[in-house]
């Protein structure tokens, strides 16, 4: 596993807009090539990297171990047409006590995660690029 490091700083609007419990979809790569998508809750971490967390059972980890690659579309909650796609890397560790499932579901949910007999993993997601689409794609004046 390597050491966690920040995304390059973002812009104030793209900032404003991940920092909204908005939805969206995570892409992994299966070690045949073929790429898996599937809704996710994401969450910005204030040093720019985005975090998404699983069970440990999901197939998506041994993905991820295999090709720490991702694709993350978030999309305006309102308006799918208004949305930001990213790339980047994960980096992957354990969530100690559930208290990253626990922000992530507070975020959407305001409520703590419900269950709580399984382990979970976080993976840290270092942007390396991102487009923008809709209404975020117009710089403020």
């Amino acid at each position: 596993m390597s050491s966690p490091r920040s995304s390059p700083s973002l812009p104030d609007d793209v900032r404003a807009f991940l920092i909204k419990p908005n939805p969206a979809v995570i892409a992994t790569v299966r070690r045949d090539g073929q790429p898996i998508s599937v809704a996710t809750w994401y969450l910005l971490e204030d040093d720019g990297r985005i975090l998404v967390n699983m069970d440990e059972g999901r197939r998506r980890l041994s993905y991820l171990r295999n090709d720490p690659r991702v694709s993350l579309t978030v999309l305006a909650d309102h308006n799918w047409y208004t949305h930001i796609s990213i790339q980047g890397v994960a980096v992957l560790s354990d969530d100690e006590g559930l208290a990253d499932i626990d922000r992530l579901c507070r975020h959407y949910t305001g409520r703590p995660y419900p269950t709580r007999n399984r382990a979970r993993v976080n993976a840290y997601i270092t942007i390396e690029r991102l487009h923008r689409w809709g209404a975020i794609a117009i710089k403020p004046t």
